[in-house]
């Protein structure tokens, strides 16, 4: 039998997590456990969608908030991954200090954590928006050091980079953190104490940014800081002082272990290919005739919608301002890779992908949001709803999308998981 490493899977989607760790090795990542809830929905459409790919596994429906000590507990998970969303990660002391640090609540990091205390993961990949690194506006790289801080007091190291995936071939200019998590008692851990744990040189770790980690070997970037931006800091003790005072630079690129972390501002090496958006498309013949637009009126919402434009507001103050937006091209330039696509993406708005193909306008199909993250044809088109398979809407398809992840990117960092397994024993 083949070795496995078993997965849970948190704030699972659609399943981009899942669809990139069994396209870099299916026999290797067996994914056992779900948690996919909305809870600002009544339908539960994406966990429906997940459920359809994969009965096998034990999806989870339901709150994480509810999820028991217990049950996480009875997952003997390998692996934790999941794309948490952008919240603020501030704490506080709990009264009297009996329950020791309280995050905020609501705030689904702590869910994070509580899964990891209870679980003892080897390793995580989480996924987040690259604003993470300077929220808050008022104390920047905050967020970032509160997690980092938490995560170290569990005893896990933690190396992140911020990879746009039109970068390393994507069509799809989009970019995300990744973060790989791994506790600090593994072979892969204990070799890295023995190549870099040997002074207090503030460069120490450069070597494994810039050539040695899981994403210097699998995201190539260049040889040198951009703008000289380089820093290194050790994170207090005091997860609360932390929180209270931080006040140090988070860059793009970096690793954190035993408490301090390295942190260079770093650009990919650029000798990979962009996909381009016309490579993605669907042939012409094969687009339903709703994804076009021909009324004129419509035409020139998205003239204005994209056109550089000044507004007068009024602010809930009272307070009268301009509000200033550029203009943008009027189309698509269907030779470069897509914008970031959002949850909105097929709607009238300006962030929508806008086609001017054979002098007609349309938008883009549910098939091509889906290879614009990686996924396979269709990947959204069903669901199952009470053991009934049912079709999920357009609008609900693009939904999915934009709230996705490029799965390559998870392939990626799945394949250098497979390295560490075969090589570090």
């Amino acid at each position: 039998m083949p070795r496995k490493l078993k997965v849970l899977e948190l704030f699972a989607g659609v399943g981009g997590f899942r669809v990139g760790l069994e396209h870099a090795n299916k026999e290797l990542f067996e994914t056992k456990w779900a948690n996919q809830f909305e809870p600002s929905r009544k339908s539960q459409d994406a966990f429906e969608v997940y459920d359809y790919h994969y009965p096998e596994s034990h999806n989870i429906c339901t709150d994480i908030n509810e999820i028991s000590d217990d049950e996480f507990k009875q997952m003997d998970a390998d692996i934790i991954v999941g794309g948490f969303p952008c919240q603020d990660y501030s704490v506080a002391r709990s009264v009297k200090n009996e329950m020791g640090i309280q995050g905020k609540k609501g705030v689904l990091f702590w869910q994070i954590i509580r899964a990891i205390e209870n679980i003892k993961p080897k390793y995580l990949i989480l996924e987040n928006v690259d604003r993470l690194l300077k929220a808050p506006t008022k104390q920047r790289g905050r967020d970032f050091a509160v997690m980092l801080s938490a995560l170290n007091h569990l005893n896990y190291s933690v190396e992140w980079r911020v990879v746009n995936a039109a970068d390393y071939g994507g069509a799809q200019r989009r970019r995300r953190v990744y973060f790989f998590v791994f506790r600090n008692d593994l072979p892969y851990a204990k070799q890295l104490d023995k190549q870099y744990e040997i002074n207090d040189d503030k460069t120490r770790y450069d070597s494994y940014i810039f050539n040695e980690g899981l994403f210097a070997k699998q995201f190539k970037i260049k040889q040198e800081a951009y703008k000289k931006r380089h820093a290194a800091y050790t994170l207090s003790d005091d997860i609360v002082e932390v929180s209270d005072n931080f006040s140090g630079k988070v860059f793009n690129t970096g690793v954190m272990r035993h408490g301090e972390y390295f942190t260079i501002d770093t650009q990919a090496l650029g000798n990979e290919q962009p996909t381009a958006l016309k490579d993605i498309l669907q042939p012409e013949q094969d687009v339903d005739e709703k994804y076009f637009v021909d009324d004129a009126t419509r035409i020139e919402k998205f003239a204005y919608l994209r056109g550089p434009k000044k507004i007068n507001r009024t602010s809930q103050e009272g307070y009268e301002y301009t509000y200033s937006e550029g203009g943008m091209s009027p189309y698509e330039d269907i030779n470069l890779p897509g914008r970031t696509m959002l949850t909105s993406e097929g709607t009238t708005n300006r962030s929508t992908h806008w086609l001017k193909i054979n002098n007609r306008y349309r938008f883009l199909t549910p098939i091509e949001t889906e290879r614009l993250q990686s996924f396979p044809d269709n990947w959204t088109k069903y669901k199952k709803v009470d053991g009934e398979i049912k079709e999920v809407s357009n609008r609900m398809r693009m939904f999915f999308m934009g709230n996705a992840l490029v799965t390559d990117i998870v392939k990626r960092i799945g394949n250098y998981i497979d390295y560490i397994e075969n090589n570090y024993k």
